[in-house]
């Protein structure tokens, strides 16, 4: 592995890492909002008429329309535990890119590939 991919492993490893941490600290600081916070994102994105991975495609349409970083971060992560294919992630950035335009498509091919590259994702 060259030093700019072991570099970018480093990056969204500990963007999760620092997300985790976080949500950990405003647990113990604020534990009853923090559990009904916890509870209501995970009653949606439990499956119903839609999947769970149908919910994280759109999760991360949303969060690379909306510029958050973690959430970008986080939501293609979730799309691969789901079992996302890659060209299913990228149709859902095309998509994004196609209302969102070049604010939506920045993220999507610099922070966005750099997870499929880092969590090692083969195109299916």
């Amino acid at each position: 592995m060259d030093q700019q991919n072991h570099q970018s492993m480093n990056t969204i490893q500990q963007a999760l890492h620092d997300y985790k941490m976080g949500v950990g600290h405003f647990a113990e600081q604020m534990p009853d909002i923090a559990h009904k916070y916890s509870a209501f994102t995970e009653a949606c994105f439990e499956a119903g008429e839609l999947s769970q991975k149908e919910k994280q495609l759109i999760a991360l349409g949303i969060a690379l329309y909306s510029q958050d970083e973690y959430c970008i971060i986080y939501h293609t992560k979730g799309c691969l535990d789901q079992g996302c294919s890659q060209k299913e992630i990228l149709e859902a950035v095309a998509v994004t890119g196609a209302f969102g335009g070049g604010a939506a498509m920045s993220q999507a091919v610099t922070l966005v590939e750099q997870c499929l590259t880092e969590l090692d994702i083969q195109p299916h």
